[in-house]
């Protein structure tokens, strides 16, 4: 008998520890990775956000750089990390939504191997050019293309990331072929587009607008419906001659499957009070990247564009030829 209440009171302590714990949650900084390299566009929104959420969560968010692999580094270290809440990662459609059918070897499936905290923005891409290439138009670019062919090279954040599935996209539309030169990020394919290195990159207006307005760079076309005020200069890629280039990047926030609940539910409360955050739609509003709408923000809406797109870009990987590692 005492063995057996003994055996109860024990049970129950170790429910109230776990309630405790859920309820306490988070009681230790919080570990966000992303997995391009720093300096890049998905870093530079993950600084934004990590900031304003450690403020509301009353913990750090340490951001944590995994470049490499495709973002399969990045994306490893979190699904083999313990499911507790304490292990994020800040990526976008292309480590999480693209990187599954680039990768099969991986058998990464973010539909099953993670659970979405949330969409974070929605960020127009930008064609820009170096300096040293004497490129200064969009219809330069596409005749120097036509002209040079694999001659012109794009640099790009690493194989399946979204500058090099934006550049292998245009390329598609429109019917030109170049050479793709992968980086481990954004960072450093940008830092050799301002040295003239490469020729172009298409990447975020994160990273792309400070530069243009620096004179780093030469900003050619920029994939919105309107000329954007940050950007008055910079034509659409429709006004540019090829409408058919029409890619945005969505950001976001996931976790590993197997999260408790409340941990996800308490990150869910801590991205919305983010993306409230005077400071942060600020930033964001600087940078041209589109916070979600109240109806797309949560983890159920991010879930819900995974099982969209995953399988929306294995299609156009597989239609415009993209070589699967």
């Amino acid at each position: 008998m005492n063995k057996t209440i003994a055996a109860a009171l024990a049970a129950c302590l170790a429910l109230g520890a776990g309630g405790a714990r859920a309820d306490t949650f988070p009681s230790r900084p919080i570990s966000m990775v992303v997995p391009y390299a720093a300096g890049g566009s998905t870093d530079g929104l993950a600084r934004i956000v990590a900031q304003a959420m450690g403020k509301d969560l009353g913990q750090t968010v340490v951001v944590e750089n995994l470049g490499g692999g495709g973002t399969m580094i990045g994306n490893q270290r979190v699904i083999r990390a313990a499911p507790d809440g304490y292990t994020l990662t800040f990526g976008n459609m292309g480590s999480l939504a693209i990187a599954p059918s680039l990768y099969p070897k991986a058998n990464f499936d973010p539909r099953r191997d993670m659970i979405g905290i949330g969409l974070v923005a929605t960020v127009p891409m930008v064609l820009s050019a170096s300096k040293a290439s004497g490129i200064s138009t969009l219809e330069d670019f596409v005749q120097r293309l036509r002209q040079q062919g694999d001659a012109v090279n794009f640099g790009n954040a690493g194989s399946g990331s979204t500058s090099h599935i934006a550049a292998v996209y245009f390329e598609h539309v429109t019917k030109t072929k170049a050479t793709q030169i992968p980086y481990r990020g954004a960072g450093p394919a940008i830092a050799d587009l301002m040295a003239g290195t490469v020729d172009a990159v298409i990447d975020q207006t994160v990273t792309m607008i400070p530069l243009h307005r620096a004179g780093r760079v030469s900003a050619l076309a920029v994939a919105s419906p309107a000329r954007l005020p940050q950007l008055p200069d910079v034509p659409t890629f429709a006004e540019g001659g090829v409408p058919d280039f029409d890619l945005n990047v969505w950001n976001a926030i996931a976790v590993p499957a197997g999260t408790p609940a409340p941990a996800v539910r308490r990150l869910e409360q801590a991205l919305a009070a983010a993306l409230r955050d005077p400071d942060v739609q600020a930033s964001l509003e600087k940078l041209a990247a589109q916070a979600p709408a109240p109806q797309d923000q949560g983890s159920a809406a991010l879930q819900a564009l995974l099982e969209r797109d995953v399988p929306r870009f294995a299609a156009l990987i597989e239609q415009a030829g993209v070589p699967v590692n």
